[in-house]
């Protein structure tokens, strides 16, 4: 009888944890989307009120107008859009493309001085991003004189050390056999990377896609910094035109904020089977 009353005790115990561990989770889960339900919300607002906003979590009447008025407010709507896209998009190309090279080299490759190069290159992830803001910009502004322009927006980005971080992480874990049996039927270090590294990394490099497309297309310090017309601006940098001195028009702001999400909610959801493993990958250890 007493060993029943403990197991029948245990058992509750274990529900009344759980129901716990449910409602936290619940809880962080709302804190987490609230910001994006109340964009959506808000963006459905009368584009007229500007301003004078209810912050109400349920807007009186649902419209349209906001949309038509974002893209009708300035010529420069769609290209902010397009600047975006092009950005980022080339941004996550050189990324995905020169990290897994790297990551290949520092994983896989022998030569002198690798091991002093990649902590060098950990060193400089230690360094916050503001602080390389000033000499950076004044590299693109001085130097080489190509502010407001496409090269002055990616090359600062062309790779990240975190990338190559990642990217060297994983591919650590890919058998060596595999590559001496490659060079066994006489294939180059190129074709080895091509042919075999990279269909065997299509999880980190997706992973790396989506990291990097999600951190370019929302970046707002750097391209302020770098442009000063408006058709070059990307669609952060545009939204602070909704902004006035005596007022705001926020649902027409919160319009063009939900359009600039969509793009990152498509990526994420097409390559999230990707993205799950390779958070995962290297947990479990056979």
């Amino acid at each position: 009888m007493s060993l029943y009353n403990n197991h029948t005790g245990s058992r509750a115990g274990k529900r009344a944890r759980n129901t716990v561990i449910v409602v936290l989770l619940l809880l962080f889960a709302l804190a987490t989307l609230f910001p994006i339900y109340f964009m959506v919300i808000s963006s459905f607002g009368d584009p007229v009120e500007a301003g004078a906003v209810s912050y109400s979590i349920w807007p009186g009447k649902f419209t349209l107008e906001s949309y038509s008025f974002f893209f009708n407010y300035s010529e420069y709507s769609y290209r902010w859009i397009l600047n975006s896209t092009i950005v980022a998009g080339a941004v996550t190309i050189t990324n995905v493309f020169f990290a897994t090279m790297a990551g290949y080299a520092f994983s896989k490759l022998r030569f002198k001085g690798r091991g002093v190069l990649f902590s060098i290159l950990l060193a400089a992830m230690m360094i916050p991003y503001q602080v390389t803001q000033v000499p950076l910009y004044i590299l693109i502004v001085n130097t080489f004189q190509i502010e407001n322009t496409y090269s002055a927006l990616i090359l600062p980005g062309l790779v990240t050390v975190y990338n190559v971080f990642l990217a060297k992480q994983f591919m650590s874990s890919i058998p060596t056999e595999i590559m001496e049996s490659a060079k066994v039927e006489g294939c180059s270090q190129f074709q080895i990377f091509f042919r075999i590294i990279m269909p065997l990394s299509k999880t980190v490099m997706a992973v790396i896609a989506i990291l990097t497309f999600m951190d370019s297309w929302n970046t707002f310090f750097w391209p302020f910094l770098v442009t000063n017309t408006m058709d070059m601006q990307t669609i952060q940098v545009g939204l602070k035109n909704f902004r006035f001195a005596n007022t705001t028009y926020f649902s027409p702001m919160m319009a063009g904020a939900t359009i600039s999400a969509v793009p990152m909610f498509i990526l994420f959801f097409s390559l999230q089977k990707y993205f799950l493993e390779g958070v995962t990958v290297g947990a479990v250890k056979g």
